[in-house]
């Protein structure tokens, strides 16, 4: 039996008491799905994935119902770091010893096309979400600083990708002054946004390009067939094709992908507003995630909070105090923070892969599915949302070269993943620790 997060940390229909539920540009509510209802094409999940795919997928002129069992942008789409980034989750000399170096380029170029549609969709729908440029990564260790020193290297000589800062210690001081970092690249080709907002900007587009949106409207089973067939509580949905768009929340409605895609949770925390001291921070408007395992993650508001992704905690549960987990890395990042007033904490559940790149596949001839994007999902989410509904109209070459990317079962299937996951995570959480 696949787990189901969908209710397991929530409130039925509500958005999380987050900075960014706070901050949003509302829409009023879509209504249920009551009765029976047909369409060329059914997505399953209201994320960027299938908001994306509705969009496109209405423009396109097909007749298109977006299933989603709480609100659009209720799942890690309207709750994470908000970090637009380059390429692909697993780097580029991953990719080139993982695919060689063909695929890793095609792989390269659909990164770049899904941070270049992401830009393009916000200019072109006039999506208010606070797009600004700039990413950072930095590292903690001598080796850290040297491996991302010499990808930036790598990216510039192979990719020929001009958007790279390579930074000593100075410059990354210059950037964020805190003690804890020593080097790495500030990519100005990435970026980082309000991510509730960009997603209900998204839902209004869809909406308005025709695609038929329905909230609180849980899909119970699906019947694969010439027709699929899929019901909620309320109504029933028969459609050409499917595409799952569920990440973290897929629950077990295929075991196919429950399979090859684990949900955990990640937690952020907002600061009460630095004003001044908010340079003690970051002295530029850049996002920044840093080399460790359990990766720490920031950037400023638009109203000088710190925005702090981060902590560890394992289990499907969220911790009683969210604001305890990441208080503790936001610390020894920024050890002045110590005592800062902390307004939000929040966690959500996103999907992670085997081997940390998405998993899109083709079920049957009339289901795809693109999900665990593994914590890269604002630029590959809203792009594979697009290929899928390519792909449903007969173009599937970006849909298929992201399909060929291995995606192994995690061992023991769904029983056993997550105590492995565990075991691994416990292991890196430590290293990083040492610093080894």
């Amino acid at each position: 039996m696949a787990l189901n997060l969908l209710h397991s940390n929530d409130r039925y229909g509500l958005y999380p008491d987050s900075w960014y539920a706070a901050t949003a540009n509302r829409l009023a509510p879509f209504g249920s799905l009551n009765g029976d209802v047909r369409a060329d094409v059914c997505i399953v999940g209201a994320g960027y994935t299938g908001l994306s795919a509705a969009l496109h997928l209405a423009e396109a002129g097909l007749s298109v119902v977006l299933l989603e069992a709480h609100r659009v942008g209720f799942g890690a789409s309207g709750r994470n770091g908000g970090q637009l980034g380059s390429g692909q989750r697993l780097d580029q000399q991953g990719l080139e010893a993982l695919m060689g170096d063909p695929e890793a380029a095609k792989l390269w170029q659909l990164g770049e096309q899904a941070k270049d549609l992401v830009k393009g969709l916000i200019q072109r729908h006039q999506i208010k979400c606070d797009l600004k440029p700039g990413v950072a990564w930095t590292g903690s260790s001598a080796a850290e600083v040297a491996y991302l020193q010499g990808y930036g290297h790598h990216l510039q000589d192979r990719y020929g990708y001009g958007d790279l800062d390579i930074l000593d210690q100075q410059a990354c001081h210059q950037i964020c002054p805190s003690p804890a970092y020593h080097g790495g690249i500030l990519d100005h080709g990435a970026a980082h946004l309000h991510p509730l907002n960009y997603a209900l900007g998204l839902a209004q587009a869809a909406a308005a390009a025709g695609a038929r949106i329905y909230e609180q409207s849980e899909v119970l089973d699906i019947e694969p067939g010439a027709q699929v067939k899929l019901r909620t509580e309320h109504g029933s949905l028969t459609a050409d094709h499917l595409i799952l768009a569920c990440n973290g929340y897929l629950g077990g409605l295929n075991s196919q992908v429950a399979a090859r895609v684990m949900p955990i949770n990640n937690f952020i925390v907002a600061t009460e507003p630095l004003g001044d001291e908010a340079a003690r921070v970051l002295a530029q408007d850049v996002a920044v995630a840093d080399s460790k395992f359990v990766v720490n993650y920031f950037r400023l508001s638009a109203d000088k909070r710190l925005l702090f992704g981060g902590g560890e905690s394992y289990g499907y549960k969220f911790p009683a105090n969210i604001e305890a987990v990441v208080r503790k890395p936001m610390t020894q990042i920024f050890p002045h923070l110590r005592d800062v007033k902390i307004d939000y904490a929040w966690g959500g559940t996103l999907g992670i892969t085997m081997k940390r790149m998405p998993y899109l596949a083709r079920l049957s001839a009339n289901i795809l599915s693109a999900s665990g994007y593994s914590g890269h999902g604002v630029g590959t989410a809203t792009h594979a949302g697009q290929l899928m509904a390519l792909a449903i109209q007969g173009q599937a070459e970006g849909f298929e070269t992201m399909a060929r990317v291995p995606a192994p079962a995690f061992p023991g299937g769904a029983s056993l993943r997550s105590p492995l996951l565990v075991l691994a995570m416990t292991w890196y959480a430590l290293r990083d620790r040492l610093g080894v």
